[in-house]
């Protein structure tokens, strides 16, 4: 059971890859004061854990609506991940919006911190790990996120910009990684569906 909450956490951290996020956010929040970025952060988080809790009630009901299996998902998942890892290492500088209030909601609630790659995850991990465990990786990693963006200067400061930069891109490594075994656990499951022994 433990085994199951540590597996679901992994792919939720890795996809939302909160430490390449750091740069953004300082950027995007540098003319703010602190009392303001408080409001931000937190109105971010919040944002994106409701989407993501969301996506998760009703994600199903729409694959059965549609006549999508896991499978299907799982494949299609698997090649968005991995799209979106090679496009976060080949071209790393997402597009910036000019600060407003709205900034904790667009962008920074969506889509930097719940973007496709984390709605995706979260669908996958739901099946493969149980409803428990999904929920429990989300709040945790949300309160990770929380607890970064909070102190997002002193971590940069501490991490280097590099240090930053260099564990965002092994997280899209990662992410990569899974989006690749998601596909084949899709091909396994549909050649599985169709009485195809699987070696």
């Amino acid at each position: 059971m433990l085994k199951n909450y540590l597996l679901a956490m992994i792919p939720i951290f890795v996809a939302i890859d909160i430490f390449g996020l750091l740069p953004i956010f300082i950027s995007l929040t540098s003319t703010y004061t602190p009392g303001q970025n408080k409001v931000i952060v937190k109105q971010s988080t919040i944002t994106a854990f409701i989407v993501s809790v969301s996506f998760i009630a009703i994600g199903k009901l729409v694959f059965s609506a549609l006549g999508i299996t896991i499978a299907d998902f799982q494949i299609a998942g698997g090649i968005l991940l991995l799209i979106l890892s090679i496009n976060d290492i080949v071209s790393p500088n997402r597009p910036t919006r000019t600060p407003s209030s709205s900034m904790g909601i667009v962008p920074l609630g969506i889509p930097l911190i719940t973007g496709p790659a984390v709605l995706t995850t979260s669908i996958l991990i739901l099946d493969l790990y149980g409803l428990g465990p999904t929920l429990a990786s989300l709040t945790l990693n949300m309160l990770l996120v929380y607890a970064v963006l909070k102190r997002a200067p002193v971590v940069v400061r501490v991490l280097g910009q590099g240090g930053t930069m260099a564990i965002g891109k092994v997280a899209s490594i990662l992410l990569a990684s899974i989006g690749v075994m998601l596909v084949r656990m899709g091909i396994q499951s549909v050649i599985m569906h169709a009485g195809i022994q699987w070696k």
